[in-house]
């Protein structure tokens, strides 16, 4: 057994997941609490990802999950009210899958609460390191594309887009 310290740093990805971890989990106790007890992390990525209106088919691509995946979760949130399946005007066979009225409210809902929780931790840490945080994180990422893919990428489906893929 190594007595070896990790390198510096070595632990960032860690403390970047716990941060997010202790945003998302507050977020979500408040959601419960206003009467959404069922809407998921997964769910907030989701909504990213349908964006205006999406296919199961391409949902699932975003997400790095198959069709098969998608439609479960967009079962889900149909039953619960929050999206919906309209017919695609260019393509008779498909349909289209957006928010509804209820899924647009808690989406604002868990913004609002997640910009409170924002400023919980500016009060904690002091709002010129949060806004210094928010930088640096925007420096780091800033040619890296916006990724909805979080699902197959942390199960290491290649269809995800991991670092093993290149994609």
């Amino acid at each position: 057994m190594s007595s070896a310290l990790p390198p510096r740093g070595s632990d960032l990805p860690l403390l970047l997941l716990l941060g997010f971890r202790a945003l998302i989990d507050d977020v979500h106790v408040e959601l419960a609490a206003a009467g959404h007890p069922d809407f998921r992390p997964l769910h907030g990525i989701t909504f990213k990802a349908i964006g205006d209106g999406t296919t199961a088919a391409a949902l699932g691509r975003r997400l790095g999950v198959s069709k098969q995946a998608a439609g479960k979760t967009i079962e889900g949130l149909e039953r619960d009210g929050y999206v919906e399946r309209v017919p695609d005007p260019d393509d008779a066979r498909s349909k289209i899958i957006r928010l509804t009225r209820r899924g647009v409210e808690v989406q604002q809902l868990a913004f609002r609460l997640m910009a409170e929780q924002r400023a919980r931790w500016a009060g904690q840490l002091g709002e010129e390191q949060i806004a210094a945080l928010e930088a640096a994180l925007r420096a780091i990422t800033a040619d890296r594309e916006t990724r909805f893919d979080i699902p197959g990428w942390f199960n290491g489906d290649p269809a995800g887009g991991g670092p093993a893929t290149g994609r």
